[in-house]
């Protein structure tokens, strides 16, 4: 799809769906304005690249299961969205078992190498040395992808893991054409990434001809990822402690990054347990620390779980209104409390209780938006909004999301990336591997602002070893111990609020999976204080009754790019992917 057809699809669906929010019909509605959901009773897969989503539906197709299927598409995802995530980066998966309905995770996230230090993007003074917690090497964390593929598939995989990974050998030897989202609005939009690309010379020859990225349909061949691919599918430890390695680790040496060989041998994946709890009568499962993601979805939703949203009407102003202010709360005590847990002590249980819920609620002013200056963290003592220094607004477009289910309803709901659009902007010499920009995510200094805009303080400063804070929401929702959806988005700062929404579509507004993933968001993360919205979201009178409350309504280009698989009761799969993107759904 065309950008500009695209936004205008979006669009018009916003004007559709905001006239009609006092609507109890908002089902009919979704269903009207949307293009209707595909439906399959054996499995399906959606991601954000057809491409990738073939890969996964073929694996299917031969008899393999979700964890085949989810390991296809993620390797293709590396060769045909190299800008948004790949085997240079990392991220974490939910695993749903359709025999038990156990529902387990793993953290395949980057790591700090063994030589980062609490100050090492700081200079002399303490100010933060621009760019280089972002742009080459230094900015690179330790890579998790291929361990996490390997792993998962190594418990659950089916079918030999050389047949997984060739789809992706394949796209990579051969080439694709490019389409419209291959050269995306976000690196358009953002040409400083692209300075950054041909400053790298191995990166250079692989994206640019004559210092202009490919354009959309041309072909894109990447040999040496192809090669790197068909080493991993012999010997997926030749990343961390083979041939791979090395280059890695001598590309690091020659260009001032520090990841080294012992940084790449002693890298594991860790299998943890899901955040938990319950919405009506459902059952919500989301990655746990050190993704920010299942906590903060689960507290926002306790906060709502009160209030009956359905009767409002889809988008009214007082179910938006406390919708914002929830998330200022969630995004408040993340900045205070969230990390690494195996380096602090991250208060899960508190946060995610309907307890402390309770007594959020209670702080809410229904008809007075408080500024974030005035929302505390529970512990307001290390709290940092007095020290936060120029707060960034920046939505990416960047990391990827997919979800599978099979005939036996296992499903993977998976998210991974390499941070910001082409990561750290540098490409291991001779891999074809381009490398992830991860330190971004720890608080480099209390109270500075990342990439997109998130502050911290202690419980995220960078250490040896320690994995960043990350936002990734990958999400299995269960009712009467059944699957019921599989869910999640790319999206930095909004991925946590973009499932929110995604959930409370589906299970509070009864939207099918296509208006659930498409429907117009809202977004605020405490800082900068500012509510986010999409050109066209929300309808004239909605915006001036928030206004007058006291929000700082903000129009932004759309964000995110979710995807999502439901199982209905009449025992159909429905799944569908975001019109603000090019994915599309693959089922047989």
């Amino acid at each position: 799809m065309h950008v500009l057809q695209q936004i205008t699809q979006v669009s018009i669906t916003a004007i559709s769906l905001s006239i009609f929010f006092t609507s109890q019909s908002t089902n009919q509605i979704a269903i009207a304005a949307f293009p209707a959901p595909l439906r399959s009773k054996q499995g399906m897969v959606t991601s954000a690249n057809p491409l990738a989503s073939d890969a996964g539906l073929q694996m299917l197709k031969k008899g393999g299961n979700a964890v085949d299927a989810a390991v296809a598409t993620t390797f293709a995802i590396s060769v045909v969205e190299p800008f948004s995530a790949g085997i240079g980066g990392g991220g974490f998966l939910l695993i749903h078992q359709g025999k038990t309905g156990k529902i387990e995770a793993l953290d395949f996230r980057e790591r700090a190498p063994i030589k980062a230090s609490r100050n090492m993007y700081l200079d002399a003074q303490g100010k933060v040395r621009e760019n280089l917690s972002t742009n080459g090497h230094l900015a690179v964390g330790t890579p998790g992808t291929v361990a996490g593929l390997y792993e998962v598939h190594r418990k659950y995989g089916k079918l030999p893991w050389r047949e997984v990974v060739q789809p992706a050998i394949t796209l990579a030897q051969d080439g694709f054409i490019l389409a419209p989202k291959i050269t995306p609005r976000s690196i358009t939009a953002q040409e400083y990434r692209k300075k950054v690309i041909l400053a790298n010379p191995a990166a250079r020859k692989i994206f640019t001809r004559n210092g202009d990225y490919y354009q959309p349909g041309e072909r894109l061949v990447q040999r040496d990822l192809a090669q790197t691919l068909t080493e991993i599918s012999r010997n997926p430890q030749s990343f961390y402690t083979g041939g791979i390695a090395k280059a890695i680790s001598s590309d690091m040496a020659k260009n001032g990054g520090i990841i080294t060989l012992q940084d790449l041998k002693t890298y594991k994946p860790i299998w943890r347990n899901p955040v938990c709890g319950n919405f009506r009568n459902n059952r919500v499962c989301s990655m746990p620390p050190p993704s920010s993601g299942g906590v903060h979805l689960l507290q926002i939703l306790n906060i709502m779980s009160d209030t009956n949203l359905q009767p409002l009407g889809w988008h009214n102003p007082d179910a938006l209104h406390l919708l914002v202010e929830a998330m200022k709360i969630a995004y408040a005590d993340r900045a205070k409390f969230l990390g690494d847990p195996d380096f602090v002590k991250v208060p899960v249980e508190r946060l995610i209780s309907p307890a402390y819920a309770k007594i959020r609620r209670q702080q809410i002013d229904m008809q007075r938006a408080k500024p974030s200056s005035e929302v505390k963290s529970a512990d307001t003592k290390l709290n940092p909004e007095s020290k936060i220094q120029n707060p960034k607004s920046y939505e990416s477009q960047e990391t990827s999301h997919l979800n599978v289910v099979d005939g036996q309803r296992n499903a993977v709901s998976l998210t991974f990336t390499i941070n910001t659009g082409f990561g750290a902007g540098v490409v291991a010499e001779g891999t074809g591997i381009l490398l992830n920009n991860e330190m971004d995510d720890f608080a480099i200094a209390p109270g500075v602002p990342n990439s997109f805009g998130l502050v911290g303080n202690e419980a995220n400063a960078i250490a040896p070893r320690k994995t960043p804070l990350s936002s990734m929401t990958p999400t299995i929702i269960t009712e009467n111990g059944k699957l019921r959806m599989v869910t999640g988005t790319p999206g930095g700062s909004t991925i946590i609020t973009q499932v929110l929404q995604v959930v409370l579509n589906v299970l509070e507004y009864k939207m099918n999976a296509g208006a659930a993933v498409s429907a117009p968001r809202i977004h605020h993360q405490w800082f900068p204080d500012e509510l986010r919205v999409e050109p066209l979201g929300l309808d004239t009178m909605t915006l001036q009754e928030l206004r007058r409350r006291g929000h700082n309504i903000v129009e932004k280009p759309f964000w995110g790019n979710a995807n999502i698989i439901l199982v209905n009761p009449d025992g159909f799969l429905e799944g569908a992917t975001d019109t603000r993107g090019e994915g599309e759904p693959r089922a047989f």
